[in-house]
């Protein structure tokens, strides 16, 4: 399914970026994999780690990108071609949240919008956005933000249409 893919991964240098690109590399032989983020220094690292790990030809199918999902410009360039996208992009620290909650409502919620709309203007196939179990019964905010967000995608299906990108959450 993911041979000769295109995929792409929001807040790829994170934790589940890492471990999800490094299967992706091992188990499948796709097109290319775009690492979507903001920090060029992760970026910097897991491109050097993918090198000495895995050798220059199959690293060579990365592409960073460096980019906000809050910026919606940035993500239609990115979502070009692209044939999936892995949405792991996300503020998750609850107390960063709880402290910086317009910050959280931006990344999480405004974010996931720009997602969904990027998506099904570039035509994207499929989007599956990662959540948590604090969305089941927020108690904080990060959870609200989830919540509100895997909500987002889901709807975003009545968007699409039919013949259009498929959202799902997990």
């Amino acid at each position: 399914m993911l041979n000769n893919k295109v995929i792409l991964v929001t807040g790829g240098t994170g934790s589940f970026g890492n471990k999800f690109v490094e299967r992706i590399l091992v188990e499948y032989n796709p097109q290319k994999i775009i690492i979507y983020s903001r920090d060029e220094f992760k970026q910097d690292l897991m491109r050097k780690n993918f090198i000495s790990k895995y050798g220059i030809e199959k690293a060579q199918k990365l592409r960073f990108f460096i980019g906000d999902v809050r910026d919606k410009e940035r993500l239609y360039r990115a979502f070009n071609g692209v044939d999936y996208v892995i949405h792991a992009a996300a503020m998750k620290q609850v107390p960063a949240c709880e402290y910086n909650p317009f910050e959280a409502i931006k990344t999480n919620i405004n974010g996931a919008e720009n997602i969904v709309e990027a998506a099904i203007d570039r035509k994207v196939k499929k989007v599956i956005a990662l959540s948590t179990d604090k969305a089941v019964n927020p108690i904080n905010l990060y959870g609200g933000t989830k919540l509100v967000s895997d909500k987002l995608f889901i709807s975003a299906n009545a968007y699409s249409g039919e013949e259009g990108t498929i959202f799902s959450v997990v």
